[in-house]
């Protein structure tokens, strides 16, 4: 279990996410994500839209649809913990999500204005925590996680797939 002081208790294995935007502060990281992807979403041509770059792998839809699922997931365990909910929650098996997800045929910009719209509750929940819900911790899956590190883990994320995107789907 790692714990840094401001970002709060968080099991190891997020910690690359989190390495990603930890010098950043969580709530302009998480407005400055929703400004750029808009065109960074945009700028993906259509033909590449169902692309896996390897067998197996997910398309650039299913990407898109697992980032705001996991997002939903990241903020509804905030809003869980802020509040106190004393419930363990279980994990979350993000291939199950995504093979289930009809994200390939879903439109794109369908997939983008979702993704826009659960990013923008975000930003609102995490606006409406006081320092003392940030710090609040609860129990996902074996481990626990501060509200906080929830909002740090959601934008490194985030930024981890962007990354892949562009580096193995993109290039």
């Amino acid at each position: 279990m790692s714990s840094k002081t401001s970002i709060g208790t968080y099991p190891n294995y997020f910690e690359n996410y989190i390495r990603l935007v930890a010098n950043e502060d969580l709530k302009t990281v998480l407005e400055k994500q929703l400004r750029e992807s808009e065109a960074f979403f945009n700028s993906i041509p259509e033909e590449k839209y169902l692309y896996r770059y390897t067998e197996g792998k997910w398309s650039i839809k299913e990407v898109l649809q697992h980032i705001t699922d996991a997002e939903r997931v990241f903020s509804f365990r905030a809003l869980a913990f802020s509040r106190k909910d004393p419930n363990i929650f279980p994990s979350f098996d993000e291939n199950t999500y995504t093979k289930n997800s009809n994200a390939d045929n879903r439109k794109w910009e369908q997939l983008i204005e979702e993704f826009t719209a659960v990013r923008k509750s975000t930003i609102d929940l995490f606006n409406s925590f006081s320092e003392e819900q940030l710090q609040s911790v609860g129990k996902a899956s074996d481990y626990e996680i501060s509200v906080k590190a929830l909002g740090y883990i959601t934008a490194g994320h985030f930024q981890h797939h962007v990354t892949i995107l562009k580096e193995r789907y993109l290039q």
